[in-house]
């Protein structure tokens, strides 16, 4: 999609298909509405006074207004004039984009940009406004026989109105958001694949796509004998049960750097940042099995993955000017004759022993030594992402992901992040008390510590792997994907990871 800018006080005489003005809860009009209402004789007050209530993202839509050029004036709602902040924003923008979508419009005119909220800049309203439209306008049918072409969205560009001096900013937040909406569609796709097409070797191709679509990506795809090579004895445990070999994706994004130049660093220091992702395509739970009823939805067990792949497009897109490494293990948990059986004992790439006492406990079985592989980067921080336990659904519902480290600056900028993004993460307890949990009669740890605290427990299990370096963990369990009738990936946390480099450079 393209976003672009347009700036003039003119707005009645736009010629558009839609223009999108703001209109808060309480009746009050915003600027750009009023310039329209004046433009009209007063017809956008009197629709607003007798049948728009205003709240946030829905929308009103106007034929044909006498002393106005646009086709179509859409009336957003933006809530209370007293509430109306970020959330608020966005669902307005989201509207406007879903409304586009719905009539089959190729484009539109948006002066919600413009409309400020406490805290807020216009490089901030364009990013957000952009990430909305693109989720509006995202559309799945990769799987369907014959895809209903006429369903899909025909919306190509969003113009959004802006005051003259504003212009470079605006432009610079449409820009973020644009990619960022745009990593955020890769990570939805590759959920939303199911587990026979987006297998582990799906993923190293799309990878291997991404290195060559963007010169700053360099791609390792790792097949099993060199898995063995590096001593990912748990990681390969967790392999053994599937016919679907498994991979190991590296991804570096290198910018170019002047001649001359210093390497640029991130605010957390001169090491690159380190993204790990989970990647089980299917997790049948080996031969600790699932329940039946909804295992289908453990296709969407890769979505950790799926967001350092979409978090690498969309940093890859906006040419960020300093390293970052992304590290993918991927496989399936199925149970067979050779998969993980509880009470096997695994050795890890640390030389950390883990006795498991439940195969549906793998996600940590294959990050730990992900975890360990990182350390030969020296990174600045490292944040792992992994769709890692129910527990922590239970505990944060699908709100909030759950954030753990003990680094209260790294803790800090993600919880920042993910304010700024609307992708939130809410911070967990990780006390050594807890450590306790997971000790063995026969290994160095055990891969599970009981019902108590169970996010906790597989969050201190991996902390046993990161020493080395600053260390954070997403559980995404709860917000990478939808359930019932909107059953879907969401693309989260695409926006909260980019908004923490965006931050950091």
């Amino acid at each position: 999609m393209e976003f672009s800018t347009h700036s003039t006080a003119s707005l009645h005489q736009i010629k558009t298909a839609a223009l999108a003005l703001g209109v808060y809860a309480d009746g009050m009009l915003s600027p750009a509405a009023e310039l329209i209402d004046r433009a009209s004789n007063g017809a956008v007050r009197e629709v607003v006074k007798s049948e728009f209530r205003g709240r946030p993202g829905s929308t009103l839509v106007l034929r044909a207004l006498a002393g106005v050029t646009a086709q179509r004036i859409v009336l957003v709602g933006l809530g209370k004039q007293a509430e109306y902040g970020a959330r608020a924003h966005a669902a307005a923008e989201q509207g406007f984009a879903a409304y586009l979508v719905s009539a089959q419009l190729s484009e539109g005119v948006s002066t919600l940009v413009a409309n400020p909220y406490a805290d807020s800049t216009v490089r901030a309203r364009a990013r957000a406004a952009a990430i909305a439209a693109g989720g509006a306008a995202y559309h799945y049918d990769a799987t369907f026989g014959k895809p209903d072409r006429d369903a899909r969205p025909k919306l190509k560009k969003i113009t959004q109105v802006v005051e003259r001096g504003d212009a470079s900013q605006a432009q610079a937040g449409l820009r973020e958001g644009g990619a960022i909406a745009n990593g955020m569609e890769l990570a939805r796709t590759l959920g939303n694949l199911p587990g026979n097409v987006c297998t582990p070797t799906y993923l190293g191709e799309t990878a291997r796509k991404l290195g060559r679509e963007f010169k700053s990506l360099k791609v390792e795809v790792l097949e099993r004998k060199q898995i063995e090579a590096l001593g990912m004895g748990s990681f390969l445990s967790v392999a053994r049960g599937s016919d679907e070999p498994p991979r190991f994706i590296v991804l570096r994004h290198t910018p170019p750097k002047p001649a001359g130049a210093r390497k640029a660093a991130t605010k957390e220091g001169a090491g690159p940042v380190v993204l790990v992702g989970k990647g089980i395509t299917f997790d049948s739970g080996g031969i600790s099995i699932k329940p039946a009823a909804t295992m289908d939805e453990m296709k969407f067990d890769m979505c950790g993955a799926a967001s350092v792949l979409g978090t690498f497009r969309a940093l890859a897109e906006l040419e960020l000017p300093f390293e970052v490494v992304g590290l993918v293990a991927s496989c399936e948990n199925m149970p067979s004759g050779k998969a993980n059986k509880p009470g096997d004992v695994v050795t890890t790439m640390s030389g950390q022993t883990v006795e498991i006492l439940n195969t549906d406990a793998e996600g940590r079985l294959i990050l730990c030594d992900a975890l360990t592989y990182a350390e030969r980067f020296k990174p600045s921080a490292v944040i792992d992402i992994a769709t890692l336990t129910g527990a922590c659904v239970v505990a944060l519902g699908n709100v909030n992901s759950g954030l753990f480290s003990k680094d209260d600056a790294l803790a800090d900028a993600l919880l920042k992040a993910g304010r700024e993004s609307l992708d939130t993460a809410w911070r967990m307890p990780l006390d050594d008390a807890y450590q306790d949990q997971l000790k063995s009669n026969f290994a160095d740890i055990a891969n599970i510590g009981g019902p108590p605290a169970g996010a906790v427990t597989a969050a201190c299990f991996l902390s046993r792997f990161t020493k080395a370096y600053r260390w954070a963990h997403l559980d995404i369990a709860g917000t990478a994907w939808r359930g019932g009738k909107d059953k879907g990936s969401t693309g989260r946390p695409v926006p909260l990871l980019m908004q923490y480099l965006l931050n950091q450079a």
